[in-house]
Formats: structure tokens, C-alpha cells, sequence
């Protein structure tokens, strides 16, 4: 089984067109696949849209938290209810295609238990955004031992037992990014060019990079 864990925060302008490209991709794949989506405490439609999609595709189930709790909280979340041998994490705002997952896969098959996707090119983002997000992993880069993969984000596949690892770390202050790769095992990467967002507007407002960052 493949298991797909999304988090959700206000995206009920792009979750249905994020579902039905999923699904395509999902379809066309060999065994079994569950998608799980995390409602992080929403105040739009996102949750009634969901109960919707668990009426017409039995792959759904929904983790609701209690409130917003933010995107390393869901993912973690998410991750621990995903039963797959393996476990793709990505974003529902389309910028991360779901069209990657077979090639995710592949690399998967041949021994690797991390397969992280990174960006070749990052459209829709300001100069600000991508000039302070390369000063951050620099930054990170001077602060640890550990080798964060630069211009890559949460869009990754990770094997049962690479999930088994993450999920005994159990931080409040999460940064998922330096956890995937502080647990180590085979991992590999592929490239990709970063779309802009299909709809609706980001979640992460300067601030709240700021305080993840801190």
C-alpha cells in the first residue's frame, strides 16, 4: 500500500482539482493507495468538501485536528496514521505535482527509503522569499552536522521503516525538513520545476516563516 498524507488549511478553492489530479495518478498505479488529509483546524469549506470526497472514493480518510496547529504538527499527524510501506508527504496547493509520485516510486523500488523532490525552479515566489529561504538553509547549513538538502521541501516519499523513524521523534518545535534527513538511511533526490500555486492564497505570511525559522 501507498499511503499520501496533505495537509489542509483553507483550501477549498484547490482541493478539489488537487484531488482529481491525485486520483489519476493513483489510479494508474499498481496496488493499493489511501489518501489521508489532514484538516488543520480550517474555517472554509475544506472539511465539508472532504466528508464530500469520502462519499465518492473509498482511498479518503480525514485526520480533523482540534484548531490550527500548524504544517509540521499535520504532517506529523498525518504520518501517523498512514499505514503504507510507503508514505508520500505533500502540499495541496499544487505547486508540488502529484504527477512526481511514480518517479518518487521508482527510486523507492531500487533501495532507497528517503526520496526527496527538488526544485530546479520556484515560480510564483517574490525575490524576497526565495533570497531569505537561502539565507535560512545556509544559515542551518553553518548550525548542524546534519546535511538539510537545499531548495527541497516536505514533497517526499519515505519508506515504512523511515516513517517508523520520524514517528518516535516526538518534538513540540518541529522542522520536518531536518528531521527527514537527521534520521539518515539511503536517500535520493529528484528534480522538479516548482509551479505556481493553482488557487487561494499561501498560508505562510512573513511572520509565520519567521517564527518556524526561529
Amino acid at each position: 500500500m501507498l499511503s499520501v498524507v496533505a495537509p489542509l488549511f483553507d483550501e477549498e478553492v484547490v482541493l478539489p482539482e488537487f484531488h482529481r489530479r491525485l486520483s489519476m495518478v493513483l489510479d494508474r498505479l499498481e496496488g493499493m493507495s489511501e489518501i489521508i488529509y489532514v484538516n488543520d483546524g480550517s474555517r472554509d469549506k475544506t472539511l465539508s468538501l472532504l466528508h464530500e470526497l469520502i462519499q465518492t472514493d473509498s482511498r479518503v480518510a480525514i485526520v480533523n485536528l482540534s484548531r490550527n496547529f500548524g504544517k509540521e504538527i499535520a504532517l506529523t499527524a498525518g504520518m501517523d496514521h498512514g499505514r503504507g510501506e510507503s508514505v508520500v508527504v505533500i502540499d495541496s496547493d499544487l505547486q508540488d505535482p502529484p504527477e512526481l509520485i511514480p518517479q518518487l516510486l521508482d527510486r523507492w523500488q531500487k533501495g532507497f527509503d528517503v526520496v526527496y523532490a527538488t526544485r530546479i525552479a520556484r515560480d510564483g515566489e517574490t525575490f524576497v522569499k526565495k533570497e531569505t529561504a537561502k539565507w535560512f538553509y545556509r544559515l542551518i547549513g553553518y548550525m548542524t552536522r546534519i546535511e538539510i538538502p537545499a531548495d527541497t521541501g516536505d514533497f517526499r516519499l519515505l519508506s515504512r521503516r523511515a516513517v517508523d523513524a520520524v514517528r518516535r521523534l516526538r518534538e513540540q518545535h518541529r522542522f520536518m525538513k531536518g528531521l527527514f534527513a537527521w534520521i539518515g538511511f539511503p536517500q535520493t533526490s529528484i528534480t522538479y520545476h516548482r509551479d505556481p500555486r493553482f488557487a487561494g492564497d499561501t498560508k505562510w505570511s512573513y511572520w509565520k516563516l519567521w517564527n518556524l525559522a526561529i
